[in-house]
């Protein structure tokens, strides 16, 4: 049940990141939750530098760091993408 929960995290942090983020970012469901999986990953370190928390530890701060994860991960993309 933890993967699908994950999974389905993943997927409504990577819609609210490219609901966010102005501009078309061409990708699919699946792209889509991808990104919101890197971008789990990536608050998820960041908070673990900050906090004494693991990096998959789920909190309630998870879905917002998520998210956040997220948004770096598509600026980061975009910027590699227009090189």
């Amino acid at each position: 049940m933890g993967i699908v929960l994950f999974l389905v995290l993943g997927l409504v942090a990577g819609l609210i990141a490219r609901a966010v983020v102005p501009g078309r970012q061409g990708m699919g469901l699946v792209a889509t939750m991808l990104l919101g999986l890197a971008g789990s990953f990536v608050g998820g370190f960041i908070a673990a530098l900050v906090t004494s928390s693991r990096v998959l530890d789920f909190n309630t701060s998870g879905l917002i760091g998520s998210i956040l994860g997220a948004i770096v991960v598509l600026f980061v993309g975009g910027m590699v993408g227009r090189k």
